[in-house]
């Protein structure tokens, strides 16, 4: 569910930058939240096996 949440925000990150809408920076305040979320499911899914 997370990688879905992810690309979903990657492509409404893409059509804003290609449109120039823009959602008052939500959708860029979101994307480094997955992002970031992302990096500690990885560090921790490799630091556990």
């Amino acid at each position: 569910m997370l990688w879905t949440i992810s690309v979903i925000l990657l492509v409404l990150w893409g059509l804003g930058m290609l449109s120039g809408y823009s959602m008052g920076g939500v959708v860029h305040i979101l994307l480094a939240l997955a992002i970031i979320v992302l990096a500690v499911r990885l560090f921790q899914g490799r630091k556990g096996s």
